[in-house]
């Protein structure tokens, strides 16, 4: 059976405006904003992991890391050297986009990620030695901790 023209219309009418409705709602998880300190190195090649990974990325280099770390809520055994937010989560340090995703997926009621220091081996950390094991952390505003993720 044959769409008639107007039909066609119809059914393309309908997919623009769904695309105009929740297109920008969906976009919204994979721009994330970085700050960093402006010398760090480690921190620009994890956002060029994220963006491989499908983020838009916008860097912010700034000499106020301790502030933005505090403004964020990231606990200070949680640090690590960038802060990124994205879909309303804080992500602290390098996290793989795997799990960013997973975490904007699923939605828990965390407040972030992070994977604590800078683990050898891991996005933005790649090198000649040989990779640590390490863990990703979730966390949230009571203080609460877990493990999102073992890498």
């Amino acid at each position: 059976m044959f769409a008639t023209p107007n039909a066609l219309r119809t059914l393309l009418a309908a997919g623009l405006l769904s695309v105009a409705t929740f297109g920008p709602a969906l976009a919204a998880d994979d721009e994330l904003t970085m700050f960093k300190d402006p010398n760090c190195g480690c921190c620009g090649k994890w956002a060029e992991h994220m963006r491989a990974n499908g983020f838009r990325v916008k860097e912010v280099a700034t000499r106020e890391m301790d502030a933005v770390k505090h403004e964020a809520g990231v606990p200070q055994a949680l640090a690590s050297c960038h802060t990124a937010k994205v879909g309303g989560y804080i992500v602290e340090g390098h996290v793989p986009a795997a799990d960013v995703k997973r975490m904007l997926a699923q939605k828990p009621a965390i407040t972030g990620l992070s994977a604590p220091g800078m683990p050898l081996g891991s996005p933005g950390m790649e090198g000649p030695y040989a990779a640590e094991r390490y863990d990703v952390v979730s966390f949230d505003s009571a203080g609460k901790r877990a493990v999102f993720a073992r890498h």
